[in-house]
């Protein structure tokens, strides 16, 4: 193991072991990650130029921005040039220790069809940022009650990026259809991303979630539809799409790895769904970004 790499095994084991861990980003670190799933929540503060790749999508910006990473979802960021910024890694079950924290890890920024990246001007910039020192101070404290506060803190950070989405992603009805589709989506996220060709897409089918959610089929295909317009079957196959769009696009796996990896049990079954789902076929889009 290089230096490099054990340098980011003992910091991951840092952030196993608390929880948590804020910092300064470093001017001159690497200009680049690999694309794939991380072990923790990101939340990072960043002036500079960066490219974002987060599932299928890239984004561009040269301005200050917010970023908000989700362990289920991969991304990468490459640096192109950075003056500034501050980070925070922490667990699931950090943040699950606080019960109000609940709603953040389902909020708009850390679901795949959310923003997870805001370009701030340099008011907001000056508020999250002093949030981010404080976090930075509190952890060197042996204040018994710090894990606490800081939590606060990223729960700050959290609200802050909240208010500048539109109102009505932000509210919330309570009625049965509601909550099972709210499920249904979340186990649906959960089955992704796909990392290895050894672990299949479990769930395909509308019958499957049905059963993992122990509902009759048709309630969930009824609620599903009254809730978001769409069937329960469009809500798999687009997110399965976009998927293969990300593998097609992030990996060096053959065609038809992907496909198995996706639940199709041959490589021309597979064709034909994302043609039908983008228009194009999978060795267009994996061409394009050779």
């Amino acid at each position: 193991m290089g230096l490099q790499e054990s340098s980011v095994a003992l910091f991951s084991a840092e952030v196993k072991l608390k929880g948590f861990k804020v910092y300064k980003v470093n001017v001159d670190s690497p200009a680049g990650h690999s694309y794939n799933r991380k072990d923790f929540y990101k939340i990072s503060l960043n002036t500079g130029r960066y490219i974002f790749h987060y599932a299928d999508k890239s984004f561009e910006t040269d301005e200050t921005i917010l970023f908000f990473g989700n362990p289920h979802i991969p991304y990468s960021c490459e640096v192109i040039s950075q003056t500034d910024g501050y980070a925070c890694l922490f667990t699931e079950d950090f943040l699950k220790l606080n019960e109000r924290s609940e709603s953040m890890l389902h909020s708009p920024l850390f679901m795949i069809g959310g923003t997870p990246i805001f370009q701030i001007n340099a008011a907001q910039k000056k508020v999250i940022a002093d949030l981010f020192r404080k976090m930075i101070a509190e952890q060197e404290t042996d204040y018994p009650y710090k894990d606490e506060l800081i939590r606060n803190y990223i729960g700050l950070v959290v609200h802050e990026a909240l208010k500048l989405q539109p109102s009505a992603q932000n509210h919330s009805q309570k009625n049965a259809s509601v909550r099972i589709t709210s499920v249904f989506l979340e186990l649906l996220e959960r089955q992704f991303p796909i990392e290895s060709v050894e672990r299949p897409l479990e769930l395909r089918t509308a019958q499957d979630y049905a059963n993992g959610l122990s509902v009759h089929i048709n309630y969930l295909n009824s609620a599903v539809k009254e809730v978001t317009g769409k069937p329960t079957s469009v809500h798999i196959s687009d997110r399965i799409a976009t998927e293969a769009k990300a593998l097609l696009q992030h990996t060096n796996w053959g065609i038809a790895e992907i496909a198995y990896a996706l639940g199709f049990e041959y490589p021309t079954y597979f064709n034909n769904f994302f043609k039908k789902k983008t228009g194009q076929i999978p060795k267009s889009i994996r061409v394009a970004h050779l």
